[in-house]
């Protein structure tokens, strides 16, 4: 259906990947896996060919559509949402344009005209046999959670996130026999995701698809294709049973490592001892052979690196914690909070979950004081030191200071090497402390305002979407650093895995013409999940 032939990635100072061999094959859902920079979107890019590859090919086969997830937020700004989802196909959407404008603008006695409209009904038919493209389009919207009466609102009225929900609903809305996905849960709420869950499963195509979301690959994927060591290797099996086969074959390969690298230096010993001594001289010829003979490069070193993140706290935390009282606040005549009122008592651990556009950003800003709400009040105990990890790093990870220079800003006492080591783990070494803030990825930027919360050593955490840009490695190491963690944590997060890994109170925020209405869950969230699991709840 779709293959890669002998396809190669080099850049001037890197090669991504060498000589990729791979058939993706009808009715199989590949979860696209790897370290950051290894090249996942780069090779998705080339099988969708928007940029083509050093060397190789890529074949679809004849007559096969192909749906990729456009990434580009702002194309279709003054498109009206049915019409975004529509253009997915484009074929389809042309022809539907052109017969309203005929219909509305064109002399319909015309012979020419009618002609032309006859053709297009026969391309219409051959696009949407049953006629029922404008339904699907609803259903899809409705599901994603926009309501009907704001179906034929321009794309440029809605917030980012949402309109990332468009472009997810134009890319699976032609139902394409082979679907690229490029992290298709970001921007997306628990609800979508597990609605995108259900979508794809039944997708009857190819589906390739990069995630951070552990829960979303075990839930989707039949198959991981692991780009690693420069090359890309196939399991069968959804994430989970990867990992485990995978950890085998790591091990067995450090084993092999280890034995070659003794030998190695026992030989490249021996040679140097005897290699001058005459009554040695053909031992050591011999050994030298044996020498030359290991193969060192065939045992290459796996790109993917885990972060070490520990959270340690300066002081201990009292009694009195957070008291929120009677905090309200609007966007305009929206009402986001009427009177909300929350106690956060030591030792919790806070997931707050909510549909996009909720308030969670909102909330958080306001215990950050970076907000001032209408009215109420918001109460820090009086030990309470608090870290907060705001969702936009952008504003605040700039400019044209090194990474060491940027986290000593924040405090002249801190001792160098404690700088450093906060760097390394968090996978900034040696000339990568040096690079300019400015010049970061997202995930980079995510990473090293990790690394400024674990030098702060605040007792009380404020997450707003930490996950977002960082890969698998990384969530998981994030989410045993919550549970390990001493102090008080309140996360946003829509990563299942993550919420599993550290919450004991779960806090979701619902939409209320009146202000937000609050479910306040004490328990782990696969508590919260089977106690509202005949509710419509994520």
């Amino acid at each position: 259906m779709l293959q890669a032939i002998n396809v190669s990635m080099r850049y001037a100072s890197k090669t991504l990947f060498e000589d990729i061999n791979i058939k993706l094959d009808k009715g199989k859902r590949y979860g696209l896996i790897g370290a950051n920079g290894a090249g996942k979107s780069t090779f998705l890019k080339i099988l969708s060919r928007e940029i083509e590859p050093s060397s190789g090919d890529i074949i679809l086969d004849s007559g096969l559509k192909l749906g990729v997830l456009s990434q580009n937020q702002y194309a279709y700004e003054n498109l009206s949402l049915k019409d975004a989802v529509l253009i997915g196909n484009k074929r389809l959407y042309d022809v539907i344009k052109e017969k309203e404008d005929l219909y509305a603008n064109a002399d319909l006695n015309d012979e020419k005209v009618n002609e032309r409209l006859s053709e297009l009904e026969m391309i219409y038919v051959e696009e949407d046999p049953m006629y029922e493209c404008e339904v699907v389009i609803e259903k899809i919207l409705q599901d994603l959670g926009f309501p009907s009466h704001i179906h034929n609102d321009l794309m440029k009225t809605l917030t980012g996130g949402d309109k990332f929900k468009i472009l997810l609903a134009q890319a699976l809305f032609p139902k394409p026999d082979a679907l690229l996905l490029d992290e298709p849960t970001n921007n997306l709420d628990l609800h979508s995701i597990s609605w995108l869950e259900e979508n794809l499963k039944r997708h009857e195509g190819t589906l390739v698809v990069i995630s951070h979301d552990r829960h979303f690959l075990n839930a989707v994927c039949t198959h991981i294709l692991d780009l690693d060591f420069k090359t890309l290797r196939e399991f069968s099996g959804n994430y989970d049973e990867w990992y485990i086969a995978s950890t085998l074959i790591a091990k067995q390969q450090e084993m092999e490592r280890n034995k070659k690298l003794k030998e190695k230096a026992e030989l490249e010993d021996f040679i140097r001892r005897f290699g001058a001594n005459a009554s040695k001289a053909k031992q050591a010829t011999s050994r030298q052979k044996q020498l030359e003979k290991l193969n060192l490069e065939s045992l290459k070193v796996s790109s993917r690196r885990d972060p070490s993140i520990t959270f340690k706290t300066r002081r201990n935390i009292g009694n009195e914690v957070l008291n929120i009282e009677n905090i309200s606040h609007a966007y305009g005549e929206r009402k986001i909070f009427n009177n909300l009122n929350l106690t956060i008592l030591p030792n919790e651990k806070i997931a707050l979950i909510g549909v996009n556009g909720v308030g969670k950003s909102t909330l958080c800003k306001i215990l950050a004081e970076v907000m001032q709400p209408n009215s109420g009040v918001v109460k820090w105990g009086a030990t309470i030191e608090m870290g907060y990890f705001p969702q936009d790093t952008s504003e605040i990870i700039k400019g044209n200071e090194s990474l060491y220079e940027w986290l000593r800003a924040f405090d002249k006492s801190l001792d160098s090497n404690e700088i450093r080591t906060s760097l390394g783990r968090m996978l900034f070494s040696g000339e990568e402390q040096e690079k300019s803030v400015g010049s970061l990825s997202g995930g980079e930027k995510h990473r090293i305002m990790l690394s400024k919360l674990m030098l702060a050593k605040s007792n009380f955490l404020l997450l707003d979407e930490p996950t977002n840009h960082l890969d698998l490695e990384a969530i998981i190491a994030l989410g045993e650093a919550l549970y390990s963690y001493q102090g008080g944590v309140i996360c946003v997060s829509h990563d299942r895995e993550l919420i599993g890994a550290f919450a004991n109170r779960i806090i979701e925020i619902q939409e209320d013409k009146e202000g937000a209405r609050i479910i306040d869950f004490h328990g782990s969230y696969e508590e919260y999940l089977l106690t509202y699991k005949n509710e419509q709840h994520p």
